[in-house]
């Protein structure tokens, strides 16, 4: 893979809790961009509860962990998942690398800076929640997408998520994507709930950047690890994430 110079997107999606599809999405988004002739590059941002490489039937040898912990070459940890897609896979069952330490953090970044320049996106798949390490990969990145349901639950703790990045980081834009709608006008009064309370409180106007529909192709292409949008392109996910990717792109 040859250096360039060129400075990549880099776009956090988190998700204030778990089980809203923020992987798969990301997964999608990745394979679409792909698709569009763009190079890719996937990072596994749950550093310690890694599940890519799981929903993508990985046969990882190294993860993110050598970069801390040996100061391996990212480039040695690559898996390429098809032409112009790639992933950084993170490790699993290592609690100690939710936690790293400000040094640590910094290393990391400062490897992942001398790759990036091959990509044209990339795209960071963060732990659910506010640890450490979702806000400071949501502080490194340019963008923040941040994923959230119909559940309330979800709508609350999204909120939290933003409430710390806008006041710790003083970051004002974020893009929303509502996820396992029933249809399109419940992803817009999601959205208009969430941007009512957004700018009451915070002062922050969210910007809306799609909703992707309940879909059986979803849980299908999980249990059969391959991107739905792969398996199923004409899928109303699969639509959905395309959909994303061409604004993304525009």
């Amino acid at each position: 893979m040859s250096e360039t110079n060129s400075s990549p997107q880099i776009i956090c999606i988190s998700s204030g809790k778990g089980g809203v599809g923020k992987t798969s999405f990301t997964i999608n988004l990745a394979a679409a961009l792909a698709g569009k002739a763009r190079k890719v590059l996937l990072i596994d941002g749950d550093l310690g509860l890694a599940n890519v490489d799981i929903m993508l039937g990985l046969n990882v040898t190294h993860t993110l962990r050598e970069i801390v912990e040996e100061g391996r070459d990212p480039l040695e940890i690559l898996v390429e998942v098809m032409p112009g897609f790639f992933v950084l896979p993170a490790s699993s069952g290592v609690p100690e690398m939710a936690s790293l330490s400000y040094e640590e953090q910094a290393f990391l970044t400062e490897s992942l800076e001398q790759i990036i320049g091959n990509f044209d996106f990339v795209l960071v798949d963060t732990a659910a929640g506010v640890g450490d390490s979702v806000l400071w990969f949501n502080n490194w990145a340019g963008r923040n997408f941040t994923i959230l349901s119909p559940d309330p639950t979800a709508m609350t703790d999204a909120y939290a998520l933003i409430k710390i990045m806008k006041t710790r980081y003083q970051k004002t834009e974020f893009h929303l994507i509502i996820n396992n709608v029933k249809s399109r006008k419940e992803a817009q009064e999601v959205f208009a709930n969430m941007s009512a309370v957004l700018e009451n409180f915070l002062g922050v106007k969210p910007c809306f950047q799609g909703a992707i529909p309940q879909d059986s192709a979803v849980s299908m292409a999980v249990r059969r690890q391959k991107p739905f949008l792969v398996a199923q392109p004409q899928a109303r996910a699969s639509l959905a994430v395309m959909e994303i990717c061409n604004k993304l792109l525009a």
